[in-house]
């Protein structure tokens, strides 16, 4: 007869919460305890339009409907077919042993939830306790008082040096597929990428004596050659930047993720083969998640609205400036930039301005994608209408903000989750191309 597996309590906080207000719903048969001080948390951020601030809104809504008419100080069903449970830990100021504020000699929100993952603890000795946070720290502060803590794995993708990349190199291609790549532009001799053929990937096929940049199509079971085409006075430097101007210019191309370092080019890229597709679209839309320095909301900045988010949106006005650089003021491209703007057919604005929008003949760039959790991107692409391409832009390695990492990051998510799929595309820029003084920086700092 099997041995019966202890039963598990996973303690979550706010941090997982605002992350995936589903998250108490994604612990299958185990059950979920919740601090008191979450709730309270929870409701000093459910007012403001932050996706924090939805988060914790629709989380409220999950929990009262779990609730229904039980109370929360009992386990209660969470109503998933695998019967997990839930609760609410209340402080017990009397509780015997180690107090977390006395340890660390502060009394703040982080200890009341570790002194209730150890009261439950103390509760449940025949069960297995563990504390989920997506705050580093606090997982640290947790084991150090002996209390098993981990990150929230759902939505985490393996380990990123495995992450998808979009491109691959075929050695010892037969010279009569390369020969009719440059002579018709396309060949059907897809075995001649071996065992590693792949929906909508890019291929570097090489024999001998010549090369080719190829992208193959499991639909139209052909590859096609990928030429390193000028976009609005942009030319690709290298194959990477190539095949990324090829994602974002493919009419059968809905959604594009282009990863890659600083320095790359990937949102250049991305908006001037924007541009180079005005006349399908109606409007380009570049857009950022606003990630305030030292933690400190927006609102704490001086100015109106406009001038508060106007720091966080120069990167994109500096790459227009760029594009619209390589003209003459008297150009017919240059002219056509300015009244893209003046007629609000080119638009940048802050990420969280485009919620509740529908995307319909735009073109929508995301910028610094690696800063949304997996939901909130999920979000942003569930907004696409008819006509609407999506491109995501950023660097999975930098993340800024606290509570993300290279594999919980949504950019990372979609990559992972949507590789080989049709209408997505994806391509890792690795070789930087802004100064050989930014390429030394990211090689060797």
């Amino acid at each position: 007869m099997a041995e019966k597996k202890p039963r598990k309590i996973f303690v979550i906080d706010t941090s997982v919460l605002l992350h995936d207000h589903n998250s108490i719903l994604n612990f299958e048969d185990n059950d979920v305890a919740i601090p008191i001080t979450v709730l309270e948390e929870l409701d000093n951020f459910k007012v403001g339009n932050d996706t924090k601030n939805f988060e914790a809104r629709e989380c409220i809504r999950i929990i009262d409907r779990l609730a229904n008419e039980h109370t929360l100080q009992e386990w209660i069903p969470v109503g998933n077919e695998s019967g997990g449970r839930l609760k609410i830990i209340l402080n017990d100021r009397d509780r015997k042993g180690t107090n977390a504020e006395d340890v660390f000699d502060k009394r703040s929100n982080d200890h009341k939830i570790l002194n209730s993952a150890m009261q439950i603890q103390d509760e449940e000795k025949e069960a297995k306790v563990c504390l989920v946070s997506k705050d580093i720290n606090l997982r640290l502060k947790a084991k150090a008082l002996n209390m098993p803590a981990e990150d929230y794995r759902t939505g985490k993708v393996n380990e990123t040096r495995y992450l998808y990349s979009g491109r691959s190199v075929v050695e010892n291609v037969d010279s009569e597929v390369i020969r009719k790549l440059y002579n018709s532009g396309s060949s059907r001799k897809i075995t001649s990428l071996g065992d590693d053929r792949r929906n909508n990937h890019f291929y570097i096929l090489k024999n001998c004596t010549s090369s080719a940049l190829g992208f193959f199509n499991e639909t139209k079971k052909t590859i096609e050659r990928v030429d390193r085409v000028y976009a609005y006075g942009i030319k690709p430097k290298n194959a990477e930047q190539a095949f990324a101007l090829h994602a974002i210019m493919n009419p059968d191309v809905s959604l594009v993720t282009i990863s890659g370092v600083a320095g790359t080019g990937k949102t250049l890229l991305a908006l001037a083969g924007s541009l180079e597709q005005k006349n399908r679209f109606d409007q380009i839309i570049l857009a950022r998640p606003i990630v305030p320095l030292s933690n400190k909301d927006i609102g704490f900045l001086p100015g109106d609205a406009e001038e508060k988010v106007n720091p966080y949106m120069q990167p994109l006005w500096d790459n227009l400036n760029y594009i619209k650089s390589q003209f003459g003021e008297n150009e017919k491209k240059y002219r056509t930039i300015e009244e893209m703007k003046s007629q609000g057919r080119i638009q940048i604005s802050p990420l969280a301005y485009i919620r509740g929008r529908s995307l319909s003949n735009v073109i929508f760039i995301v910028d610094e994608a690696q800063n949304l959790t997996p939901h909130e991107v999920k979000t942003i692409i569930t907004r696409a209408g008819e006509n609407c391409k999506i491109i995501l832009t950023g660097d999975v390695r930098q993340i800024d903000t606290p509570y993300l990492d290279e594999q919980s990051n949504g950019m990372s998510y979609v990559i992972d989750k949507l590789k080989g799929k049709d209408l997505f595309c994806h391509i890792t820029l690795e070789k930087g191309e802004r100064s050989e003084l930014a390429n030394l920086a990211n090689e060797h700092l």
